[in-house]
């Protein structure tokens, strides 16, 4: 059996996390699933595997100095470093939630915006459920760019597998004026995309709690309504298929992946 340390306080999501901008929203509605709160009733009714670990995968792309770190650092950190170092080949976190009163967990994989790095980042883009999509809200290329990222990402994934989300940084530098421009040419690219777009500021922190929380809950309940299509009783979603991968194992993988590419 495997148990699972509590949960901290803020990483528990009671309700099922809002959009930040309706016009690209593309999951309309504020309440888990009624096939996912079924779920949820009857494992907190029958207490079965509560302790077991449930994990998705969530690949963060984009262009070098975007800010992907800064966003990760923030969220699983609560920190802001403005002079960070590149990222190398790969990195990543990994956050625990409680969800309805169920534990899931979230890897978050962090990749290198630099193209020498790409044959790297490239094995870890594989068995995500999530891809996010990053970009400088000051630097419209990095917006024109995400594109590309995106389709790398999904190249390595099963087609229509991912849930997709396009995320602005850097909101902060921006003035109220600049910034409506740029969410409007971001909301448009979302759309070609299908993808979700959010606006956020690393540096300030706005919107990124709110963010990983629309991931977390996204990627969970997707996860067990997987498992009832798939035909598993709601007493074993959640007990068994668990995604083995602990911060030793990952460092490792990472490792051997960096002496064998490029």
């Amino acid at each position: 059996m495997q148990f699972a340390p509590p949960v901290s306080k803020n990483r528990i999501i009671s309700t099922f996390p809002k959009c930040y901008n309706p016009q690209a929203c593309l999951q309309m509605k504020e309440d888990w699933s009624a096939k996912a709160k079924l779920v949820f009733k009857d494992r907190a009714t029958r207490q079965q595997g509560l302790d077991r670990l449930k994990m998705s995968k969530a690949v963060v792309v984009g262009d070098l100095n975007v800010g992907k770190t800064c966003l990760i650092n923030r969220f699983c950190k609560d920190a802001f470093d403005r002079d960070y170092k590149a990222t190398i080949g790969v990195d990543f976190e990994i956050e625990r939630f409680e969800l309805s009163g169920l534990p899931f967990s979230l890897q978050i994989w962090d990749t290198a915006g630099q193209e020498k790095f790409k044959c790297i980042a490239a094995a870890y883009y594989r068995g995500a459920q999530v891809i996010v999509t990053v970009f400088d809200m000051t630097d419209i290329k990095t917006l024109e760019n995400t594109k590309q990222w995106l389709m790398e990402a999904l190249n390595e994934n099963e087609p229509n597998s991912c849930f997709i989300f396009l995320v602005g940084t850097k909101r902060d530098l921006l003035s109220p004026e600049e910034c409506q421009r740029t969410e409007r040419d971001a909301v448009k690219m979302a759309a070609e995309m299908n993808a979700e777009f959010w606006s956020v500021s690393s540096k300030t922190g706005e919107n990124v709690q709110q963010f990983f929380f629309r991931v977390a809950a996204l990627a969970f309940e997707d996860s067990v309504l997987k498992d009832m299509e798939l035909g598993y009783s709601t007493a074993q979603i959640g007990d068994g298929d668990v995604l083995k991968v602990d911060k030793t194992q990952a460092a490792a993988e990472v490792k051997a992946v960096r002496k064998s590419c490029c």
